[in-house]
């Protein structure tokens, strides 16, 4: 009998259906959505995701929406970026 090598990691339920790719990438962004995260109140990593796109910091109870993966998504952050530009630029006039 083969030894188990235990590589799987999270997407090891889909057993060999679904091709590589699309279990890797279901391992990478469960990976991901499990890590810690730092609370945007309290500054704690200890975000946990309660349900699609809502998360909570465990330690002050801070409540936020986020996105379906990750409580910061790369297009949030573009426009948090953005908002501060606008508003140091009206500040300036």
């Amino acid at each position: 009998m083969a030894k188990d090598k235990a590589r799987t990691g999270s997407a090891g339920r889909f057993g060999a259906r679904y091709g590589r790719v699309a279990r890797r990438r279901v391992a990478d962004i469960e990976d991901d959505m499990n890590d810690d995260h730092e609370c945007p109140d309290c500054g704690k990593d200890a975000v946990e995701r309660q349900g699609t796109g809502i998360w909570e910091c465990g330690y002050c109870g801070y409540k936020f929406a986020g996105g379906t993966y990750r409580p910061e998504t790369p297009g949030g952050k573009t426009v948090t970026r953005s908002i501060r530009a606008a508003l140091a630029e009206d500040d300036d006039e």
